[in-house]
């Protein structure tokens, strides 16, 4: 379901509730773009855990092939490098 920002400001919070009894997600339409998702709060405390659980396993899969640095230099290096290259 996409509501427009117009509508949100016009009906408040009061919209969602009526809009999540029958949509899973309500999407926020700002100047004809899509900007804004809006999910009930148990849904996002799932996509969160599955979040940090992937972030988890992605570090730990560096770990066990040796991609990581016990210098702090060489860290922050790694940092600048990633940041200048984008």
């Amino acid at each position: 379901m996409t509501v427009t920002a117009s509508e949100v400001k016009a009906k408040g919070v009061s919209l969602f509730d009526k809009l999540l009894d029958g949509f899973s997600e309500v999407v926020i339409n700002v100047r004809g773009k899509d900007k804004y998702c809006v999910i009930p709060y148990e849904e996002y405390e799932e996509f969160r855990a599955f979040k940090l659980e992937k972030a988890y396993d992605e570090v730990m899969q560096d770990i066990e092939k040796g991609k990581y640095h016990t210098d702090i230099q060489q860290h922050f290096d790694t940092i600048e490098k990633t940041l200048k290259n984008g």
